[in-house]
């Protein structure tokens, strides 16, 4: 019982430290902060504004800058979504797969039996001339 009430006295000694060295280091950081605000000419409400996500650009800089009109983006290439893909792997009971996505349970099972996957493999159809 001894060692669990040393323990806990430590840990009392040591938490008032931790708070003590955390007051510290909060007044020096408040300190470098409103001297920070004041190179740079930044007020409170330009923290609190909802455009403040703009880094980078003093708030003075902001006025009477005008924007530059953006050019229209070009359309992406189109894709076709969903468009079927040729079947790179065919099995004995007539089942395809295109090679993308998760492998079939019907190839998993057969190459767990010992068959190769390059066994069901569909032949290339000739490229047309």
């Amino acid at each position: 019982m001894s060692n669990l009430i040393d323990i806990q006295s430590q840990i009392e000694k040591l938490q008032k430290q931790a708070n003590e060295i955390k007051a510290k280091d909060f007044a020096t950081t408040v300190k470098d902060i409103h001297a920070k605000m004041q190179a740079f000419g930044i007020t409170v409400k330009d923290l609190q504004s909802p455009k403040s996500g703009k880094a980078g650009r003093p708030a003075k800089a902001k006025a009477g800058v005008a924007k530059a009109a953006k050019a229209p983006k070009a359309p992406k290439a189109a894709r076709k979504v969903g468009a079927p893909v040729a079947a790179k792997f065919r099995g004995p009971n007539g089942e395809t797969w295109s090679g993308r996505g998760l492998t079939p349970k019907w190839l998993t099972s057969l190459v767990a039996q010992g068959h190769s996957k390059e066994s069901f493999a569909v032949a290339a159809a000739p490229a047309s001339v």
